[in-house]
């Protein structure tokens, strides 16, 4: 995990300490779910509730000895227990049962803390989109002006992405808040299916159906899909913000702080560097994901390949997908929005934008189709060659361009406004 991209909240759940913690938690549950079959003392079950969270470092200290880190765990944590009951610690238990169990009820609790920040999103994007549901701007297709939207109909679309990646995030978190508590080669050849049963229950867990001793991997890929797809809808938003910070667009401008510097050369830039940023993220958060693809597939019963892997790309996914939303949120709730400039940018092109009307009267008036096409796009082009306005280009073609204007193109805007309401009533 990198400190820069990662939040203290989602940083303590991947912590080594954190998941030790976790870890002894899954051998209480299977110790007393054991203690209740007749297979463990009741007094070993306390004696484990007694016994410290091992420290990392010691951990790591006898793992330098033993080369194995859930045999290294075991051993620090039955240092503080009594050796008539150490020794019932793990009974009938495999490495991954403990492993894979536990992370479970990590992502769980990540995907959790994920979910939070993207309502946060939607809902910061839903109160700005109303915001701005008046305020008229060129859309863009291609780069290029096309014909008045609103501020508000833009900010709406991007609401509606963060809420259909909520549902995925809903999908991916049942997926992949499973445990498994079978044994060598999942069979439940040494310990009771009631053992899973119990602790798993405990731990708002479901259970791998068909265990082959480690929980399916397709499930982590499902999870980490979810959060690149998500991450890319962030990116998207972010996207736009970019582009609508040019020098030559300035329709919106990110926060800014008495501290902000642009460039180290130029003092009077003023980039839109936390777009910028959330981009680039969102990148990261694709390679992860095509990562957890690859450690799908797995020699037979298990093998030792995708745990290196995950190391590194379920926590960092998570970990920096929570950072980029939450990130975005801010971004959103504080952009500052120049209603007089996107409004003049309308007329930016001499009244081009208005084009479709124009051409939308003339079919209705009853001008055969490719005579208006042509005639509408003469005008254009003279004026584009010219300077001229659209509407004097048009009257030399005997058309008038009077009582066009952004609204005309907004009379059945609030269809979308009241869809937009609706989703805004998820967060009350």
């Amino acid at each position: 995990m990198i400190p820069r991209y990662t939040l203290p909240e989602m940083a303590g759940l991947f912590s080594d300490r954190s998941r030790y913690a976790t870890w002894v938690r899954v051998e209480i549950l299977a110790s007393e779910a054991q203690a209740a079959l007749g297979r463990v003392p009741h007094e070993a079950v306390e004696d484990m509730r007694r016994a410290r969270v091992p420290d990392p470092e010691r951990v790591a200290e006898i793992e330098r000895e033993r080369d194995h880190e859930v045999l290294s765990f075991l051993a620090a944590y039955c240092e503080d227990i009594p050796d008539s009951s150490a020794r019932w610690v793990h009974l009938g238990m495999t490495s991954y049962d403990l492993v894979d169990t536990a992370l479970g009820h990590t992502l769980a609790r990540a995907t959790d803390l994920l979910t939070g920040a993207a309502r946060r999103l939607r809902r910061v994007l839903t109160e700005r989109a109303l915001e701005h549901w008046d305020t008229a701007m060129v859309g863009r297709t291609h780069g290029v002006h096309a014909e008045p939207t609103t501020f508000g109909h833009k900010l709406a679309g991007h609401a509606f992405a963060v809420d259909r990646s909520l549902r995925r995030l809903a999908a991916a978190r049942e997926a992949v808040a499973v445990g498994t508590v079978s044994g060598s080669v999942g069979t439940y050849a040494l310990i009771d299916p009631r053992v899973e049963e119990h602790v798993c229950a405990a731990l708002g867990l479901g259970v791998e159906p068909a265990p082959s001793q480690v929980v399916a991997r397709d499930r982590h890929a499902q999870l980490l899909q979810a959060v690149a797809t998500l991450g890319a809808c962030v990116e998207q938003i972010a996207l736009e913000l970019r582009l609508l910070q040019r020098t030559e667009v300035r329709e919106v401008e990110e926060r800014r702080t008495g501290a902000y510097q642009g460039s180290s050369a130029m003092p009077h830039k003023r980039n839109p560097t936390t777009s910028e940023r959330l981009c680039g993220l969102a990148r990261l958060l694709r390679g992860y994901a095509d990562t957890a693809l690859e450690n799908v597939a797995l020699w037979h019963e298990r093998d030792l390949a995708h745990q290196s892997v995950e190391r590194v790309i379920l926590p960092d996914s998570l970990c920096v997908g929570h950072f980029q939303v939450t990130k975005a949120a801010d971004l959103v709730a504080s952009l500052t929005v120049d209603a007089d400039r996107m409004r003049a940018h309308i007329d930016q092109t001499d009244g081009l934008v208005y084009s479709s009307s124009v051409l939308a009267e003339l079919l209705g008036d009853g001008m055969e189709r490719e005579r208006a096409y042509r005639s509408v796009q003469a005008a254009a082009n003279h004026t584009l060659a010219t300077g001229e306005h659209f509407g004097a280009s048009l009257a030399k073609q005997g058309i008038d361009l009077a009582g066009l204007g952004p609204e005309r193109f907004l009379a059945h805007h609030d269809v979308i406004r009241t869809r937009l309401e609706k989703l805004h009533e998820l967060e009350d």
